[in-house]
């Protein structure tokens, strides 16, 4: 068959990424301490990937482990994956107390029924549960952040279980949902727990800002089963909504129906099969209370003046459909939230730089920004967009640093003033 089935040898291409290296997809933890302990039970065998996950971030990593959970995973993978000594057992150093270097953030992963029942009981008899008391005092001091990723059987779910964590929760400890499949609290996937650790750091001015973002086609029906649609699939709009949740904030993703589907670890995705789901989801999202939106959606601007119901049988010589232009949906979300900060985009082709500029500026006038773009700018290898404010425009090119750039705009507009003053500066996390 060839291809992926049949190697011809040939070495691998060079890179400057040395062996304990991890590319750096963003600077959300960047210098930050983060503890990683490893709970006892199967899902630590993830626990190296999982470091990783976070130094891609910018963290510094270091892992606790009992000897029972190194049955699940080895102690010089953890190391590996580090890149620092792993922290196996109560010494002098007293490792567990973190008094010559402060950690951000403590992430159990996974944390077993016997751990939170101990953290719960204010039991510190392990490397892992002690550290967790020493974590608990700064938490209640306002130092760090302690994070638990529950997982067990599904047997194990009790109310003991439930009583604990409540006891927990309520004295700041953070739950990441577990994933729930076979029966099982399983390990959520590692970059939710990644981002679940970004947002409980973030000191952006989004953090639990309900923020809404659209993208994709919004479809509409020629009959039951055809459908005009736009090639455009939604993948920016996921990214704006990711890096949103990396920042802290509530990010809501109203997603239409172009068959690609984001990760399924992000949450808070609605999917619109068509325009008028579109609209309909958009209305009620700003209903609920949006404090900004981003329209990153490749709105449906026609559809037939009437869609057929049930299917147009096939074999026909022609079909002929009149169109009518669809209401513009980011101006009913703008009329119904005035003051809104609104972040518009706007596509041409065949045009200059220069004229696609002024177009941008010319929205400006009802909208906070404009993402502008061309046609001949964009590729399947690349994306390059404008992002046009009253303070002028500035390029970015590939979807990630969009989002960046994106994001960036909206801590401006939502921050308050004092942060607007200058007192605390931007942070570049890209």
């Amino acid at each position: 068959m060839g291809g992926a089935f049949e190697w011809g040898f040939t070495p691998p291409a060079s890179t400057a990424i040395g062996d304990h290296d991890v590319p750096q997809l963003s600077r959300h933890l960047d210098g930050r301490r983060i503890a990683l302990l490893v709970g006892c039970g199967i899902a630590a065998m993830k626990a190296p990937m999982l470091a990783r996950a976070l130094r891609r971030r910018g963290a510094v990593v270091t892992a606790f482990c009992t000897a029972d959970a190194l049955r699940y995973v080895g102690a010089e993978a953890l190391e590996w994956s580090t890149c620092r000594p792993l922290v196996r057992e109560l010494t002098w150093r007293a490792e567990h107390l973190s008094d010559d270097e402060d950690f951000a953030a403590y992430l159990v992963a996974p944390a077993t029924y016997n751990t939170i029942g101990k953290l719960a009981g204010g039991i510190a008899d392990t490397v892992l549960t002690a550290t967790l008391a020493s974590a608990m005092g700064r938490l209640a001091r306002g130092e760090t952040a302690v994070l638990l990723a529950p997982t067990m059987h599904g047997t194990l779910h009790n109310p003991l279980l439930e009583a604990n964590c409540r006891r927990l929760a309520a004295l700041g400890v953070r739950f990441v949902p577990p994933r729930d499949a076979y029966g099982k609290h399983n390990l959520p996937d590692e970059e939710l727990l990644v981002a679940a650790v970004c947002r409980a750091l973030s000191a952006s001015p989004l953090r639990e800002r309900r923020v809404l973002v659209t993208g994709g086609p919004t479809p509409v029906p020629l009959d039951g089963v055809r459908r005009i649609t736009g090639r455009f699939r939604g993948q920016l709009g996921a990214a704006i909504h990711e890096e949103l949740l990396r920042r802290g904030a509530d990010s809501r993703l109203v997603l239409g129906d172009g068959g690609w589907r984001p990760p399924s670890w992000l949450p808070a995705i609605t999917i619109a099969p068509t325009y008028d789901a579109y609209m309909a989801q958009v209305l009620a999202e700003v209903a609920a209370g949006a404090e900004a939106a981003v329209f990153s959606a490749a709105v449906a601007d026609y559809r037939p003046r009437e869609a057929v119901a049930g299917k147009v049988p096939s074999g026909r010589r022609e079909w002929r459909l009149e169109l009518e232009p669809t209401e513009k949906v980011i101006e009913r979300a703008a009329a119904a939230a005035p003051g809104m900060p609104i972040v518009s985009f706007k596509y041409l082709e065949g045009v200059s730089h220069g004229e696609l500029m002024a177009e941008a500026r010319r929205r400006l006038a009802r909208y906070a920004v404009v993402v502008a773009n061309r046609g001949e700018e964009i590729s399947e290898a690349r994306q390059v967009a404008w992002i046009v404010t009253a303070a002028g425009e500035r390029r970015v090119e590939g979807k990630p640093a969009i989002a960046f750039a994106i994001a960036d705009a909206l801590e401006a507009l939502l921050a308050p003033q004092a942060e607007v003053d200058g007192s605390t500066p931007a942070d570049d996390r890209a």
